[in-house]
């Protein structure tokens, strides 16, 4: 499980941005507040962060003509198989964010380092 540092996406070979897609649904879905090491961070922001970051993946996946479900362009869209995201549940008192780049402040040069170790190791190099 790793949200792929923002200035990576556009360079990610299919697998991995596939991966991410899967990644962030499940996130958005039932995977939300279950901890795991790579990803916490994310939990102690608003779902509606997710909702911008997935939505930064999708549009390299149409860039690239991958088709997406349009459910997941809703940010209240949990998936099938979770309740909706109420008003108050999404933002999470962080009202309308509007994000810098990247839209994680965790994203920093130090994980963009660790995202391109992580990467040579799987034999891609960017």
């Amino acid at each position: 499980m790793r949200l792929w540092h923002q200035q990576l996406i556009s360079n990610l070979p299919r697998q991995q941005l596939l991966g991410q897609h899967r990644e962030c649904c499940a996130l958005r879905g039932n995977g939300w507040g279950k901890k795991h090491a790579t990803v916490n961070y994310v939990f102690t922001y608003s779902p509606y962060r997710l909702f911008l970051y997935h939505q930064f993946i999708m549009k390299e996946m149409r860039q690239r003509g991958y088709q997406v479900d349009p459910l997941w362009k809703d940010p209240f869209y949990r998936g099938k198989a979770c309740p909706s995201h109420t008003e108050k549940s999404l933002y999470k008192g962080e009202q309308r964010f509007i994000p810098d780049f990247p839209i994680y402040p965790e994203h920093d040069e130090l994980y963009l380092q660790d995202c391109l170790d992580n990467l040579k190791a799987k034999g891609i190099d960017i």
